[in-house]
């Protein structure tokens, strides 16, 4: 198989049996549940525009090693223009959902592609774990696949590792190897969209320590294995509302899942990292699996903080307050902001790295600079939102107002915008902007925006540590204080002598 269109993606998600449970009941059929449906579309139509000769040559390539043609999520970079070639695609596909979706299938694809591309790692501690990610990158790439993944243990006791909760399977881990692989059981999260994807694959953030050695594993299953259950989390829509009335969180909702495994039987194949503290500590820096996806998040942040500064914009002008020179400051900021986080993805793009296999990976220091404005700007846009679109926002009808001719003229007359701009046009736009910033689906992506590569304080203290690192002393700081000295009469006096 090539590259997925919209409907293949549908047929393999219908296909699927996984055990699924959201709001107390377990769902049989996602595709056409109210509160899945518009999701499947949503990356359905990701996958047809592959297929679109508007997008297919900006999106796709022809693989060197099957001669097929793929996303381009899954080339590993060697020249300069890979980088540019994946980064057109996720512009492509974050601007089809407004950057409003962070797990379209080329976040973990890039993850995917960059594992095997150091399969050096995994083999420091078994061959056969290099071979199984090579062989399960070629897998989802030449079936195209939709990948979740849950990297992050329960919120339990957060004082205790994984060895001192309370249960030993509180947190995913192995119970037993058998001949046919690992049985695991325990819990593992945040798995987005996972009810319509096809794979999950687990690893985790370092920070394991001694006696934690039965959770540093690291494996992929499909994602209706037996034994594996989705604990969905509470709704923020119910799919059954107007595209009218929320066309953001009607569409673009994606799913959270607690994945629960009850002995699931992971097959050798399937395995990465088996109980090894240190494989799972060193995975990140091993493989730079923080550093490639870094580059999807980027650019797909890019687009959500861009879109959020248009609709503020928007709303401003619609009743005729961008002429305030205070909006104009708020304005101003959201805008420079999104041009900020453009120059860092540029630059990152730029000064790539290059490693000892020959893989280029955009700079990190720029992307993770990124990382940590993103959780302080994407908060700071929605308040300014709030801010200019203030009570306006509370107030808005509803589709069956205008549609009801008993109070249509009223809707009509009080409702209405700056001049040129319809009731209408004001409600709807209001109504898109309140999607953003007052609904919980709106809430939900400032928390995922906080959130999504982790904590930001711990994030920040990580960011520092490297710097020091690599900046052990200086110069700068000392030629300047050298100068001054030199110059000084006391320094004179030393020079004299």
């Amino acid at each position: 198989m090539s590259i997925r269109t919209g409907q293949e993606f549908i047929d393999s998600i219908r296909k699927q049996k996984p055990d699924i449970w959201l709001g107390g009941k377990k769902i049989e059929n996602v595709v056409d549940h109210p509160y899945f449906e518009q999701p499947v579309k949503e990356i359905a139509k990701l996958y047809d525009m592959q297929h679109d000769p508007e997008y297919q040559d900006e999106i796709t390539h022809i693989c060197e090693e099957t001669g097929e043609r793929i996303n381009n999520s899954f080339l590993n970079p060697t020249e300069p223009e890979h980088i540019q070639m994946r980064r057109r695609l996720f512009e492509v596909w974050a601007e089809s959902t407004f950057g409003l979706m962070g797990r379209t299938p080329d976040f973990l694809n890039t993850v995917v592609t960059g594992m095997a591309a150091n399969d050096w790692f995994y083999r420091n501690y078994g061959e056969e774990y290099g071979d199984n990610i090579v062989n399960y990158y070629k897998y989802i790439r030449d079936n195209d696949l939709f990948l979740t993944h849950a990297i992050v243990n329960p919120q339990n006791d957060r004082s205790q590792s994984s060895h001192g909760q309370q249960d030993e399977f509180t947190h995913l881990g192995v119970v037993k190897e058998t001949e046919e692989g690992l049985v695991v059981r325990g819990a593992k999260m945040l798995a987005t969209l996972a009810p319509i994807t096809n794979e999950v694959i687990i690893y985790s953030y370092p920070g394991f320590s001694p006696g934690d050695e039965k959770y540093a594993i690291s494996f992929a299953l499909p994602i209706d294995t037996p034994g594996l259950r989705l604990y969905c989390r509470e709704q923020a829509q119910s799919g059954e509302r107007s595209t009218w009335d929320h066309p953001l969180a009607s569409r673009f909702e994606e799913s959270d899942a607690l994945l629960v495994f009850n002995d699931v039987l992971v097959p050798w194949e399937r395995v990465f990292i088996n109980q090894n503290v240190e494989a799972g500590n060193r995975l990140y820096a091993g493989t730079g699996v923080n550093q490639q996806p870094s580059h999807q998040s980027a650019v797909r942040g890019l687009a959500k903080l861009s879109f959020v500064s248009d609709v503020a914009c928007s709303v401003a002008d619609s009743i005729g307050v961008d002429g305030f020179l205070n909006v104009q400051n708020q304005l101003s900021e959201l805008i420079q902001s999104a041009e900020v986080i453009r120059a860092l993805v540029r630059t990152a793009e730029r000064e790539y790295e290059v490693t000892a296999t020959g893989e280029l990976r955009p700079n990190i220091v720029p992307l993770e600079t990124i990382r940590g404005l993103l959780p302080h700007t994407y908060p700071k846009a929605i308040q300014i939102l709030q801010t200019i679109g203030a009570g306006g926002l509370l107030m808005s009808p509803t589709e069956a107002d205008f549609n009801n001719p008993e109070i249509a003229d009223q809707m009509e007359q009080y409702y209405v915008g700056r001049t040129d701009v319809t009731s209408e046009d004001r409600v709807r736009l209001f109504k898109l902007a309140w999607d953003l910033c007052g609904e919980a689906f709106g809430q939900r992506l400032v928390q995922y925006e906080r959130y999504y590569s982790g904590d930001p304080v711990r994030k920040m203290g990580m960011f520092y540590n490297a710097h020091k690192k690599k900046n052990p002393t200086y110069p700068r700081v000392e030629r300047a204080l050298q100068e001054g000295a030199e110059l000084s009469e006391y320094g004179k006096t030393q020079t004299a002598n």
